[in-house]
């Protein structure tokens, strides 16, 4: 059980509150700390503990709960342990004490993204073993480490491993975001994550000096057309109402690096952008566009790829599909309202899909802020516990989908 909470409080909560102040916080995260954790709740919940270490110190935990029927493949639950750093004079609590206030609401780095989700994960097996429950596929519990910084020493490295190809995983559900709205979103794809550095060469000199062809110049040129096609991006998510974020491809000029003094006309200068590529773009036509760019701007301009992300995919929300309609079908019964979006930024779901897995990115959150990242990151209690009545919903369905063709 978890450890004895305040007078009153539902035990889920004070398991939550409990892993919340586990401080796997980037860039130093304590993943021993979280490992335990998941351990402990292993044993007492009767299920398969597997640790993969995937990179060094870098382990992802797997409980399982086996299905009755080995031959199908397998329900996954995926989580990231990781958090973002905090900048504490900023919020209203200590970021990693997890301090519920009068009206029931849990400050902590982790409350949204997404602590929440793997408690409620885990309090949704604990109450449907307590039940007696058996399904026909099997369910497994991901955790994974270093999502917050992109997933190459996580997730992207487990898909290649012969322990997930072992998992069988048919069907994933993953993070997705809170809804200030009576609806709850759900996510079925993803933009593609560019993150790109044009590096312009000129000629160099004395800043008292009118020098022609200088690298400021040239970058000046490729910084305009970037946030001129920004712009357009925007007017178009702006114009039309039923278009959401993801549906439109984002940039940001995020770095600007060059020069030595303030009299030294530089010979070299760069700007770093990240680019978020709507999922329904020619990824080849727009890396022409991004060549035009730099070409335009003149001789000696070039650019390359901190990281390109190159297989989009989508998971199918069309109410013919089994999986869909087995989400689906739940949300309808419990009169739960679905936004169907597009995630705007990127999550470890993308290498599930990559890899053939389709993945519904949800996280239970409705008439709640969105405040992952943000300072004062907070959860309401009554709508933590009301996320794990969902999953308790979600689970059964989704595990006991009949058998597919791809079952075979």
């Amino acid at each position: 059980m978890a450890s004895a909470g305040p007078r009153g409080e539902h035990p889920s909560v004070t398991l939550f509150r409990q892993y919340l102040r586990i401080r796997t916080v980037q860039p130093e995260p304590d993943y021993g700390a979280a490992v335990a954790f998941l351990e402990e709740r292993a044993r007492q919940l009767g299920l398969g503990c597997q640790k993969v270490e995937v990179a060094p110190g870098r382990v992802v935990t797997v409980l399982t709960w086996p299905g009755t029927n080995p031959k199908l493949f397998s329900l996954l639950l995926n989580s990231h342990t990781d958090v973002v750093p905090v900048v504490k004079e900023y919020w209203s609590h200590d970021p990693f004490e997890a301090v519920k206030d009068a009206e029931g609401y849990i400050y902590a780095r982790g409350a949204q993204d997404m602590k929440c989700v793997s408690v409620q994960y885990l309090e949704a097996v604990r109450r449907l073993k307590a039940e007696g429950h058996r399904f026909p596929r099997t369910i497994h519990m991901t955790f994974v480490p270093d999502e917050e910084i992109g997933g190459h020493q996580g997730m992207e490295l487990f898909v290649q491993r012969p322990e997930f190809k072992a998992l069988r995983a048919g069907f994933a559900l993953d993070e997705g975001l809170a809804n200030p709205t009576d609806a709850f979103t759900v996510f079925y794809s993803e933009r593609s994550p560019w993150w790109v550095r044009v590096t312009s060469t000129g000629r160099p000199g004395h800043g008292s000096r009118f020098i022609e062809d200088t690298a400021a110049e040239k970058l000046h040129r490729v910084v305009g057309a970037v946030l001129a096609f920004r712009e357009e991006e925007k007017q178009r998510l702006q114009a039309n109402p039923h278009l959401k974020l993801g549906a439109v491809t984002s940039v940001n000029l995020t770095k600007l690096e060059g020069g030595m003094a303030y009299n030294v006309v530089p010979a070299t200068m760069s700007a770093g952008f990240d680019f978020r590529v709507a999922p329904d773009v020619d990824l080849q036509a727009f890396e022409e566009r991004l060549r035009g760019w730099c070409q335009a701007a003149g001789p000696g301009v070039t650019f390359e790829f901190v990281q390109k992300w190159t297989e989009p995919r989508i998971t199918s929300t069309d109410d013919s599909d089994p999986w869909w309609a087995a989400f689906s079908g739940v949300c309808k019964d419990m009169s739960l309202t679905l936004e169907r979006e597009i995630f705007p930024a990127a999550t470890d779901s993308r290498y599930l899909r990559a890899v053939g897995v389709p993945a519904l990115g949800f996280s239970p959150m409705n008439r709640t802020p969105v405040l992952l990242h943000d300072h004062d990151e907070r959860l309401h209690e009554a709508v933590f516990l009301r996320g794990i009545d969902i999953y308790t919903r979600l689970l059964p369905a989704l595990a006991s989908v009949p058998a597919l063709p791809s079952d075979g």
